[in-house]
């Protein structure tokens, strides 16, 4: 009798472990970013915010009570790789994946993680199908879209430069296309007339423009776009570049291409660039905003340097998926991503933010300018 007493109070312990083992493991989140070639840099800084973010929120208990373990993988900017990635977290059993920098990585990767019913949040990448196409059926993005980014260059090109003859410099994917086309589609919108006296196109990989430039410049052009995601490459060339063939005109960055660190890159040249984006760290509202001094407190702790838009959306897709769990009590993807879709949240990293039905954050866009190599928002 005593030998089956021993049995079952070793039984219940054992399942008394075993429980509270379950209760403190961690919760596993992973993240798809380029982490070499072009885009590295850039990528690597979306991890690490996340990383940083995902500190704040352990300090802060963590999600249902568990600690979040950030699970990393390099897409290396290619479509198959981040489908071979986003396979290989799926079965490592991560509870949502945090993802994009390309948008055709991250088209190629929707159906794959959807199909695995694993809530799949993009950060960065920008094209519209994103949240129009089949792919993703729940998806959700903290980036601003090419339509919403167009609106912006538009409004630039008609009301503020008020300039008639343009140029495209144009990343020849899904993202540089729709936004190229976004920006044409919404000045037509407008009714304002103007002619498109040059289209160069390139692939992302691309780092010498020469050719390019020299054949916008034979155009002579009153404003140039430059459309391109290869912020560690491709961008600061296309500045570069601009500047030693002596473009005429303006040259302005598609919306959220122009991070400090292209701004590092590309050196004196960068100043007169103008853009728009819709995050600055140290500059209001968000300089006072608590939740973004506790993230960038956290990432200059951690990595010792301030963070920029890319680090921030890569935060608040965290922090988001975080508050949504946890208000639910819940780690399954359907009603986290319904919470998300057409839901508000107070105290993010961005501010208080609203979502579209379809998974799109409300953005607030703002015109900048470079000036000694600094971004200078405009009021």
């Amino acid at each position: 009798m005593k030998q089956i007493r021993k049995l079952i109070v070793a039984a219940g312990l054992g399942l008394g472990l075993c429980t509270l083992a379950q209760a403190q493991a961690s919760i596993k989140v992973g993240t798809i970013f380029p982490l070499s070639g072009g885009a590295g840099p850039q990528g690597q800084h979306v991890t690490q915010a996340i990383q940083a973010m995902a500190a704040v929120i352990n300090e802060g208990g963590g999600v249902l009570g568990r600690k979040i373990e950030i699970v990393s993988r390099d897409d290396e900017s290619t479509p198959a790789v981040g489908v071979s990635r986003a396979t290989d977290l799926v079965s490592a059993g991560v509870s949502v994946i945090i993802e994009g920098w390309n948008s055709p990585v991250t088209l190629a990767m929707q159906p794959v993680i959807a199909r695995a019913g694993v809530l799949d949040i993009t950060a960065v990448s920008k094209a519209d199908p994103i949240l129009s196409g089949e792919g993703n059926p729940l998806a959700v993005r903290l980036n601003s879209s090419n339509t919403q980014d167009g609106a912006v260059i538009a409004n630039y090109i008609a009301k503020v430069a008020k300039v008639k003859r343009v140029a495209f410099l144009t990343e020849n994917d899904a993202y540089g296309n729709g936004a190229q086309e976004s920006i044409e589609s919404e000045l037509k919108k407008m009714g304002y007339a103007y002619e498109k006296v040059a289209e160069e196109k390139f692939p992302f990989a691309q780092a010498d423009f020469r050719v390019a430039l020299t054949n916008v410049r034979a155009a002579n052009p009153e404003i140039t776009i430059a459309v391109n995601a290869n912020e560690g490459l491709g961008m600061p060339a296309i500045i570069r570049q601009a500047k030693q063939s002596r473009l005429p005109g303006a040259l302005v960055a598609a919306v959220g291409t122009v991070a400090p660190s292209v701004i590092e890159v590309a050196g004196e040249a960068a100043n007169g660039l103008v853009g728009a984006d819709i995050y600055f760290p140290q500059v209001e509202p968000f300089a006072s905003n608590a939740a973004n001094q506790r993230f960038v407190a956290k990432t200059q702790e951690l990595y010792k340097y301030t963070p920029d838009k890319y680090m921030a959306l890569g935060a608040t897709s965290l922090q988001v998926w975080a508050m949504a769990a946890n208000e639910l009590k819940t780690l399954e993807r359907e009603p986290i991503a319904k919470r998300i879709r057409g839901g508000s949240f107070k105290g993010t990293v961005m501010g208080d933010i609203t979502f579209e039905p379809n998974g799109q954050l409300l953005s607030k866009h703002y015109l900048f300018t470079v000036q000694d190599r600094k971004i200078a928002v405009g009021k």
